[in-house]
């Protein structure tokens, strides 16, 4: 499952759960997609802030289904922008010569570790369940931060 924050026309925005990345691209292109607010189906991905897990044994009682948000003014709004534009260019220049391996990702990373492969920069998708994994083994990986669309689906 991954979780997107969706803007529609009017500046409306919520949070969508998809099984995928190719989910979410389907359901858009069938313009299966509206704002509950206000019912418009003008709908694209809003910028989202990081999700950082807390310890196990730290971890707020917020159901799943709900979502935190800060009142803030445009001030503070455009500042935390800023950042967020800051951090999705940061991630951009590390993934400079980083080759994209997709659904691949957990297998490449493990080849090189153990040995198997060369060593390379690699980018791609995982599974919580193998990320989860890769990290309890201690191989060398971080979530991106700003979602990053394969080399195959840009125009």
């Amino acid at each position: 499952m991954i979780s997107f924050d969706l803007k529609c026309g009017h500046g409306h925005v919520f949070e969508v759960w998809f099984r995928s990345s190719a989910d979410y691209e389907a359901q858009q292109a069938a313009s299966q997609i509206a704002c509950p607010t206000c019912g418009s189906p003008e709908i694209e991905k809003a910028v989202m802030a990081p999700a950082v897990s807390a310890k196990s044994n730290q971890r707020s009682a917020m159901p799943a289904t709900q979502m935190a948000h800060a009142a803030v003014d445009d001030a503070t709004r455009a500042e935390m922008h800023a950042l967020i534009e800051a951090l999705a260019q940061a991630q951009a220049k590390a993934l400079e010569g980083s080759q994209w391996v997709g659904e691949q990702f957990a297998d490449r990373v493990r080849a090189m570790h153990y040995g198997e492969a060369d060593h390379a920069a690699v980018h791609g998708t995982a599974s919580l369940s193998d990320a989860q994994a890769m990290i309890e083994e201690g191989l060398p990986v971080a979530p991106l931060i700003v979602p990053v669309v394969p080399p195959d689906r840009l125009n």
